[in-house]
């Protein structure tokens, strides 16, 4: 097939999913074309079947904002014909599933149009009454709509009321770069033998709960002899440097910025902190899971259909922060515990989100819907 894919080229998680989704269509032989107005950072070096098109906005002087969502719908349209497109396969709702909509009608009905929702397109983007009729449009405009988690799904309809079926098809990991690296000299760094690593990696946007995590390992590290890492960058940096310094633990606390390649980063932890307010699925949890590392976090969204409550991680309600600390205790002081879990998580990576697995999920449906003509 012929597919072309349009994500946010950023550290998100859609933008990985999709790109990485690219990536192994492309190893089975499909062609794949990236229509994004930046080089996905996850796509990197050559891959074969795989083409990139840039999509440049218009700043002619009487447009206050350039057009981005026009120029995407062109640049769809034309990468459509002149490479003769099966389908668009957009991930995110805004703009992109609006724009493949009207590149299709620019290219004809014989283009085809997935949409995959991943959260906040429709969390929080979809609580803004300028964009709820735009999204709704899209996605009921979508030949097929799929989504992240059960949970998403059932929001979708709850705030949108759609009509149109929509399809869970989970993240995934690609169990060749996911995998429990040896990083002992690595670790050494940060920790004694006796230390324990608990790992927070994401935005730092407030829907994180950043300031949970730290509250959480201030907690933690009274009872566990134990050093944290903030893996990313946002808005909420510049508090939680100031909260370490409050509580007098920045000794113990290791800020380590954006990182493009972060298995080996994850494989030297002993525990992901996941503390979110909002999670449609929580990727970085399952990457932890498929590097052997438990989860304790939120029950939120889609995280408990990923981890599995006693058996690959504890989770409880959104700012239970006692809670979380505890159960964090728990899996640190017991060693068998610990173990249990961390082979739990590797199974059920490998079991129910394995690359190659939910690549062949995505094959399916899009052979479905070109035979539907």
């Amino acid at each position: 097939m012929r597919i072309g894919i349009t994500c946010y080229p950023s550290h998100g998680g859609s933008g990985v999913v999709a790109t990485e989704l690219g990536k192994l269509l492309a190893e089975n032989g499909h062609e794949v074309h990236f229509i994004t107005y930046e080089m996905p950072f996850r796509l990197g070096n050559f891959h074969q079947n795989i083409f990139y098109h840039e999509v440049e906005a218009n700043q002619y002087a009487l447009f206050k904002f350039p057009p981005y969502d026009l120029a995407l719908a062109s640049r769809m349209a034309q990468v459509a014909i002149d490479h003769k497109l099966d389908l668009l396969h957009v991930h995110y709702a805004v703009p992109h599933a609006v724009a493949a909509v009207l590149a299709k009608q620019m290219v004809g009905d014989h283009l085809k149009v997935v949409t995959t929702l991943h959260g906040t397109d429709i969390t929080v983007l979809g609580e803004d009454p300028t964009l709820k009729g735009i999204i709704k449009f899209g996605l009921e405009k979508s030949d097929m709509v799929t989504a992240v988690s059960d949970s998403l799904i059932q929001q979708t309809y709850d705030m949108f009321h759609v009509k149109v079926p929509i399809e869970r098809i989970y993240n995934f990991v690609d169990e060749r770069v996911y995998y429990p690296r040896d990083v002992q000299s690595i670790r050494r760094q940060y920790v004694s033998d006796e230390e324990k690593i608990l790992l927070h990696i994401s935005n730092f946007r407030p829907v994180k709960r950043p300031k949970d995590v730290v509250d959480i390992f201030h907690r933690v590290q009274e009872k566990v002899p134990s050093h944290l890492l903030l893996v990313g960058e946002g808005p909420e940096l510049m508090n939680i440097h100031q909260q370490v310094i409050d509580l007098g633990i920045q000794d113990r606390v290791h800020f380590l910025g954006k990182q493009n390649e972060v298995a080996q980063l994850i494989s030297l932890a002993d525990l992901l902190l996941l503390p979110s307010e909002k999670e449609s699925f929580g990727l970085v949890a399952l990457e932890a899971m498929a590097c052997g590392v438990p989860t304790v976090g939120s029950a939120t969204g889609g995280v408990p259909e990923l981890v599995k409550q006693g058996e690959t991680g504890y989770l409880a309600n959104v700012g239970d922060v006692p809670a979380m600390a505890e159960s964090a205790i728990d899996i640190l002081s017991h060693p068998h515990l610990h173990e249990k879990m961390v082979s739990n998580g590797l199974e059920r990576a490998s079991k129910h989100f394995s690359g190659s697995a939910i690549t062949k999920q995505y094959e399916a449906l899009y052979q479905r819907l070109l035979q539907q003509d």
